[in-house]
Parts: C-alpha cells; sequence; structure tokens
C-alpha cells in the first residue's frame, strides 16, 4: 500500500504535469493554427489537390452517403473504383468507456473506445470525399475526448475542433484530399494525449483512389476481401504480488500507469484488443486465389508485420497510395502513429500466421492472428518429400 503521502505526491505532480502539458500543447496548437491559416491564405489551393475548392453551396448539393461502420478486422461496405463524382461521406462515432479484458490471465484495463471497439472502426472513402463525423461523448463518460485524423489537412487533424466534454457532441467536416491509409486518435492535450491513445482510444481511415489502386504503371489492383489490424500497447499495472491491478473506472490508475508508460515497456502488445483477439473462430478467412488486402495501423510503436507462409506482393508501407508500391516483401515497416496496407494473393490452404515480426512482442506478448485458406493444396509449391522417421 502507498503512503497517503506517497499518494498525494503523485496527485500533486500528475496534475501539474498535466496542467502543463496542456498549457504547452494549447499554445503549440495556437500557433500551428495560426501558422496554418497564414500558409492558407498565401497557397495556391491547386498545389493541394487536383479538385477546385467547393462553396457551402456546392458541398450541400453533393450526394451524402451515410456509411456504416463495423467492428475490425472488418470493413465498411464500399466501392474500390469511384462511382460518379465526389460525395459526402457520413459517419457517426460514440466515445464509450468501458471494462476490457486484454488477455485471459486477468489483466485488464478501462479502455476509452470509438464505438466500443479496440481499435475503432475503419472509415473508407474515395480521394476528394467529404468525411463528415458526427462525434458523440455520451454524459455516462467522465473524461473529455476528441479526434485527430491524420488524413486530414488543419487544426491538429480536427483535433482543436472535436474537444466534447460527457453529455456533448459535435460535427466535423474535412476533405479527404490525399490517397492513403492513416490513423486517427484521441488527442485531448498533455499527458492525456499518451493516456488515451494507449488505452485503446485510436483507429484508421483508408481514403482510395477515386480509380481505384494500381500497381503504380498503370495497371488496376482489385481485392476480394480486405481486413483491418490495429495494433495496441497496453501498460497494465500489477500489486505487491504480481497479480494484475483492476480499478473502477477511467482515470483511476494515473499514479500506476504513468510510470509504467515511461519505461517504455508493454505488458502486452496485441492485435485488435486481446491476446488471440483474431484466432481460433475469429481468425481472418480466405480462399486460394482470393486476393486479400490487409490494413495495419500502430498508433503508438513501431512495426513489422509478416505473414508465414505468404508475402507482401503489393506494399504500401508507408500507407500513400498515390506511391508506386513495394512488392514482393517478406517483412514491412509500419512507423509508430501510421497505418500501411499489403496486398497479397493466396496460393495455398493452411493457416497463415500474421503477426508482428518482432517475435518476443509477437509470441509473448500477443501481437499475432491467424488467417484461415481454405482450397486445394499444390505439391508443385510445396510438398514433404519425407515424413520425420528414425536417422540411421
Amino acid at each position: 500500500m502507498k503512503s497517503k503521502k506517497e499518494a498525494l505526491d503523485r496527485r500533486s505532480f500528475l496534475k501539474a504535469s498535466t496542467a502543463s502539458g496542456a498549457a504547452a500543447f494549447g499554445a503549440f496548437a495556437l500557433a500551428g493554427n495560426q501558422s496554418a491559416m497564414a500558409a492558407t491564405q498565401s497557397a495556391d489551393s491547386s498545389s493541394m489537390t487536383a479538385m477546385a475548392s467547393l462553396s457551402e453551396e456546392e458541398i450541400a448539393a453533393l450526394p451524402r452517403v451515410k456509411q456504416e461502420l463495423v467492428a475490425p478486422p472488418f470493413v465498411p461496405e464500399h466501392e474500390q473504383v469511384a462511382s460518379g463524382g465526389p460525395k459526402v461521406v457520413e459517419i457517426t462515432m460514440t466515445c464509450i468507456d468501458k471494462p476490457w479484458a486484454v488477455d485471459d490471465t486477468g489483466a485488464e484495463v478501462w479502455a476509452m473506445t470509438y464505438n466500443g471497439s479496440v481499435p475503432g472502426p475503419l472509415v473508407v472513402c474515395h480521394q476528394d470525399d467529404y468525411v463528415e463525423l458526427t462525434l458523440k461523448n455520451p454524459s455516462t463518460n467522465t473524461m473529455e475526448h476528441n479526434i485527430d485524423f491524420h488524413a486530414s489537412t488543419g487544426a491538429l487533424g480536427g483535433g482543436a475542433l472535436t474537444h466534447v466534454a460527457p453529455g456533448q457532441e459535435t460535427v466535423l467536416r474535412f476533405r479527404a484530399t490525399k490517397a492513403g491509409v492513416y490513423i486517427y486518435h484521441c488527442a485531448p492535450g498533455g499527458p492525456m494525449i499518451p493516456y488515451h491513445v494507449v488505452h485503446g482510444m485510436n483507429g484508421a481511415i483508408m481514403v482510395l483512389p477515386r480509380d481505384g489502386l494500381s500497381d503504380g504503371k498503370g495497371n488496376p489492383l482489385r481485392y476480394d476481401r480486405a481486413y483491418y489490424i490495429g495494433e495496441q500497447d497496453f501498460y497494465v499495472p500489477r500489486d505487491e504480488n504480481g497479480d494484475w491491478k483492476k480499478y473502477d473506472g477511467p482515470a483511476h490508475n494515473f499514479a500506476d500507469v504513468f510510470p509504467i508508460m515511461r519505461t517504455l515497456i508493454p505488458t502486452h502488445i496485441v492485435f485488435n484488443g486481446k491476446v488471440g483477439a483474431l484466432t481460433g473462430d475469429a481468425a481472418m478467412k480466405a480462399k486460394v486465389g482470393e486476393s486479400v488486402l490487409f490494413i495495419h495501423s500502430q498508433a503508438n510503436r513501431d512495426s513489422r508485420p509478416h505473414l508465414i507462409g505468404g508475402h507482401g506482393d503489393y506494399v504500401w508501407e508507408a500507407g500513400s497510395f498515390a506511391d508506386v508500391p513495394e512488392t514482393g516483401l517478406e517483412t514491412w515497416f509500419i512507423r509508430g502513429g501510421s497505418a500501411g496496407a499489403a496486398l497479397y494473393t493466396f496460393h495455398q490452404p493452411g493457416v497463415y500466421v500474421y503477426l508482428n515480426h518482432n517475435l518476443i512482442e509477437a509470441v509473448e506478448l500477443g501481437a499475432a492472428s491467424h488467417v484461415v485458406v481454405e482450397g486445394e493444396w499444390n505439391d508443385d509449391l510445396m510438398k514433404q518429400v519425407k515424413k520425420p522417421t528414425q536417422m540411421t
């Protein structure tokens, strides 16, 4: 047990660091917004996108599409090639704070989520579409939330315009000017930025080129299925007996979790919120001959995705679909605070392991998943010529 003095000292430190961090972040935001406004006033708008700026009346006249978001690893229904011109894609996200089991040994956090999942749902649109988000923070929550879209331009990715206290909602619209896959995350200010991110409040958006994906040489690329893998690092405190600590609500673990966060050593690194979340009955599925697009995000740490038994036929490692994809990669790199995508056509049936190829993080901390592929085996690609026998 901590003494009352230690607890008060920690509370004072956290209060001071939160206030100073928020003040510094606010000053940074103000300076950033002033610089952004000055740059916007002097910049040629055509340099940002081929599509001219639209007036409010012109935007109001665009077709509107309500996108039904789904929990990862699944992705919402969408067109790979856009039909018609730009649209306004309407989405709704509700901030939900809830207890979250990280593994089967009793490790638990109070997750802060978008729509109740870790990671938050994947959003899909096309370049030059407008994304219109309604962000809700129910009165049952106890903390302020917001959202920073790395795909957007201006106002800290929307973070400066979307602060919602419990019981509030807001609407943000931004134009998706750059094709690629990007993360989004909560960024309320100061130390609360990493705190919210490592408690699950992050996700990804995929902005497809209007003509769909290509190999960069004029040849279109298509996928039969798409899966979204959100990699998450957790920092779960233990008590003096080595047991996982549990808390009565969000933010109750401040004094315990911040020292662990500062070690930069997670207790868990998992796919889609929990050890084994994408294995067994929840494994990703495919068939021989199908092309699968894997979208992988890591809002906080570097990762090294690898598909055991397969490859990255086409890989947008840094996430930009405007770049020529790399080909035939065995392992690719996802920078912390970014998302990437890899396309692979399966040629053999079986259980494939999709993991972070820091094998300690995969095997010991949980960053692994399965893809179950159905179809006929091809001996030309692989065959056991001789079964194991006793050596002579």
